[in-house]
């Protein structure tokens, strides 16, 4: 991976972050897919549709799933989003469904600009404002009958593992927080993957968005950039790329609502993430525990393992046996349910949690 040139990745940086005045247009194939889910509905569960405000004003949709059998007990909840450009429908909502039925409240938003949820322009992103989507949806949870309002999580899953880390740090009732196939991208948006863009191609992308910016308001309308995924693979493309293409312009991952499988994000987009990092408080979260989750043949794997050497204790890094990134967005045989269900229920028991354990960094 850290043989691909620097140019290739700059231009495949967060698969079509664009910082380009042009945008290709391409026809979507139709692809049905059950009640508009990636993976079928449990009978162990109920998801309903529901609607909340973040602190801008922004309506976010999300399903919120609690286990069929769960009695009378307020439950410890979990709150989960991403991978970045995704809907609620794919990753985050498998991760719900299957935490539900294992006993936790879980909720999968959509976040700001994206999906069902509100915000305009859309396929934009913010450090800031997504951010704050993980405690709106603490907020949601929080007032819940069925939750335990002093027992809530997050998962941040891909893109959204830094922002889900950027929430704990800030926002002291999420008592613990995990993550899986961790991207930090504000770090790989300003530097490029591996730390590898120099400054003058980042003066290069800050000057084209800078202009871009002219154009947009001269039009009153933000440009998009190009397709995120093309339409077809041409061949010779990184791994990484096939195994993305592979999930979202698929059957097996494709929404219409998710702007990976179905668009371009803005082509300024990248401009807030370039200069404010994510993780600068990552050791704030403690005493409050962090798991980091990862695959072995992840390209982002180094992301988790940084994060891991800054955060405070208590903290463990899980590094799964052959997996790549995407693998722990859907293949449930390879995400470790086992380890995210026995990690929250540890820090989310009723009353004070135990003492924190000693970290861990291991592969299993």
């Amino acid at each position: 991976m850290k043989k691909i040139t620097v140019l290739v990745l700059v231009f495949l940086m967060v698969l079509g972050q664009a910082y380009t005045q042009t945008s290709q247009k391409e026809k979507t194939k139709d692809m049905k897919q059950t009640d508009h889910y990636t993976f079928p509905l449990s009978d162990k569960v109920t998801r309903e549709k529901v609607s909340f405000k973040n602190r801008y004003g922004i309506t976010l949709v999300a399903d919120l799933y609690l286990p069929e059998n769960r009695g009378s007990e307020p439950l410890a909840a979990l709150a989960i989003s991403g991978p970045f450009g995704a809907v609620k429908e794919q990753s985050s909502g498998l991760y719900a469904q299957t935490m539900a039925e294992r006993g936790f409240a879980t909720l999968a938003f959509d976040p700001s600009y994206t999906g069902e949820s509100g915000g305009e322009p859309r396929n934009v992103t913010s450090p800031e404002i997504n951010t704050e989507d993980f405690s709106a949806a603490v907020d949601f949870l929080g007032l819940q009958p069925a939750v335990d309002r002093d027992r809530i999580g997050i998962i941040g899953i891909c893109g959204f593992a830094g922002m889900a880390l950027n929430a704990a740090a800030v926002d002291k009732r999420v008592k613990a927080v995990a993550t899986t196939s961790m991207y930090d991208m504000s770090r790989v948006m300003a530097k490029g993957y591996y730390d590898k863009l120099t400054i003058e191609q980042r003066t290069q992308m800050l000057e084209q968005m800078s202009r871009q910016r002219w154009e947009d308001a001269k039009n009153g309308t933000p440009a998009p950039g190009p397709r995120i995924l093309p339409e077809k693979l041409k061949g010779g493309e990184p791994q990484f790329v096939v195994d993305y293409f592979n999930y979202y312009r698929t059957p097996r991952g494709f929404h219409k609502n998710s702007p990976n499988s179905n668009g371009a994000w803005n082509a300024t987009n990248a401009l807030s993430f370039m200069n404010m990092p994510l993780l600068t408080y990552i050791k704030e979260i403690s005493p409050r525990p962090v798991l980091l989750i990862a695959g072995e043949n992840a390209h982002s794997r180094y992301f988790s393992e940084d994060a891991y050497k800054t955060a405070a204790e208590p903290k463990e890094l899980m590094i799964i046996p052959n997996a790549s990134h995407v693998d722990l967005y859907d293949r449930v045989n390879i995400i470790p349910f086992d380890k995210l269900t026995s990690f929250f229920n540890r820090y989310l028991r009723t009353g004070k949690a135990n003492t924190p354990a000693k970290s861990v960094a291991a592969n299993y």
